[in-house]
């Protein structure tokens, strides 16, 4: 029995509904991660810390990220474990204190991206270099 252009045309639209179901169905499969993942949280991209002097007429970085696998920073271990020890937060690092000398020459450090999963903007001055590294440890120490 011969089949009309009114029937082919039918059998055409509901192959063409069919699998444009099947295929967004798919899509959202696919693009689906595992159970229980959390897609709204950003990688950890580590932090990206500046130390600068007075003016800026000299600057210097690196990136730590915990664990620092690449070892980018020279004392990447001392300074996870300091940020670990003050959960993230740059004002309560433990420092290393000790006797700095009075001399104003302003140094100025930064430390940006993210810890833990959680955003970091920070800047602070310190008078001198001394103070600086009595007051952040290791963290700023490159």
């Amino acid at each position: 029995m011969p089949v009309t252009r009114r029937r082919r045309s039918a059998r055409a639209t509901v192959s063409v509904t069919v699998l444009a179901t099947v295929s967004a169905a798919l899509a959202v499969a696919l693009s689906a991660g595992p159970a229980g993942a959390d897609e709204t949280t950003p990688p950890d991209q580590g932090l990206q810390l500046t130390v600068s002097g007075s003016g800026n007429t000299w600057m210097r970085g690196v990136r730590l990220n915990c664990p620092d696998t690449q070892s980018r920073h020279p004392h990447a271990t001392a300074a996870c474990n300091a940020l670990t020890w003050a959960r993230g937060d740059m004002d309560a690092l433990p420092g290393e204190p000790r006797n700095c000398t009075k001399e104003y020459d302003p140094v100025t450090v930064t430390a940006t991206g993210s810890w833990r999963g959680g955003p970091v903007n920070w800047h602070k001055e310190y008078a001198n270099a001394c103070m600086m590294d009595s007051a952040t440890g290791p963290v700023f120490r490159f």
